[in-house]
């Protein structure tokens, strides 16, 4: 059985998406500390994939930056996964813990992050006719993600390939119920701030008065 140290098994997972996981749940190896350090490196990809893309590939036509939806689409879409596959699996039967669905899912993310910095760094120097190499990187950082999404959510929670792919389809679904009910909640607590700011303000007026 191998031994690696935490980076190098972040390495072994991405080489070998197949076998890697598993030797990583066989070893109970993994740093939940490493796994929110790549959530963190996943905003920042987000950040320079808004802001620092070369200007013949850039169309982004919004020139105030907001900070919000990145974080969003990083931060929160991730816990959101995370919190969702752990109820999914839960019901059906999975093994994995709160902790070992964090870390796999990150580990499964680095591909990803590394080649969206890969593709940010090429548009600044290719000209867009070239824009094939920026796009290829971005899709196989995207696809390789995948796999290996695939391949922690196996060995996390013991299934078949059929039951991950179940598992990961309800996970979306249960994310899209999460993230609609977050919204409900907040819609919800600004209407009641609004609706006691209004009072506090009329009653102020009135002492005043």
């Amino acid at each position: 059985m191998y031994e690696f140290s935490t980076l190098g098994w972040v390495r072994h997972v991405c080489f070998h998406p197949f076998e890697g996981f598993e030797d990583l749940r066989w070893k109970k190896k993994g740093s939940l500390k490493l796994s929110f350090i790549i959530v963190v490196m996943l905003f920042i990809a987000m950040v320079a994939n808004d802001r620092m893309v070369g200007f013949a590939f850039n169309t982004n036509t919004v020139k105030v930056f907001n900070v919000v939806p990145l974080v969003v689409q990083s931060i929160v879409y991730f816990a959101t996964w995370v919190i969702g596959n752990w109820c999914i699996c839960t019901l059906l039967d999975g093994e994995g813990t709160l902790k070992k669905i964090c870390i796999y899912s990150a580990y499964a993310l680095v591909p990803y992050i590394l080649c969206s910095y890969i593709s940010v760094i090429l548009s600044n120097f290719l000209i867009l006719e070239e824009q094939i190499w920026v796009s290829a990187f971005s899709y196989l950082g995207l696809g390789w993600s995948v796999v290996l999404m695939i391949s922690a959510m196996k060995a996390v929670h013991q299934y078949s390939i059929p039951k991950t792919i179940i598992a990961i389809v309800l996970t979306l679904v249960a994310m899209l119920l999460i993230l609609f009910l977050a919204v409900l909640l907040l819609s919800l607590f600004q209407q009641v701030y609004v609706f006691i700011y209004t009072i506090y303000t009329e009653i102020s007026y009135r002492i005043r008065g």
